[in-house]
C-alpha cells in the first residue's frame, strides 16, 4: 500500500491545523515534507505528524 503522511503547518496565521498526503506507488524514496507545501496559506514551515 502507498505511504500516508499526516502533516501539520506550523504557521501560526494558517488556519489549517494538519492535511494528509496521499502518495502511489512510484513516489521516489527521497521525496518528502520538505518538498511540501501548505495547501492553505503556502507556507513551507511543515511538520510530519508521527502516530
Amino acid at each position: 500500500m502507498p505511504p500516508t503522511m499526516e502533516i501539520k503547518c506550523l504557521d501560526t496565521d494558517c488556519v489549517l491545523d494538519m492535511f494528509e498526503n496521499h502518495y502511489t506507488y512510484d513516489v521516489p524514496d527521497d521525496y518528502g515534507v520538505a518538498d511540501l507545501t501548505c495547501p492553505a496559506c503556502g507556507g513551507a514551515d511543515l511538520e510530519t505528524i508521527e502516530l
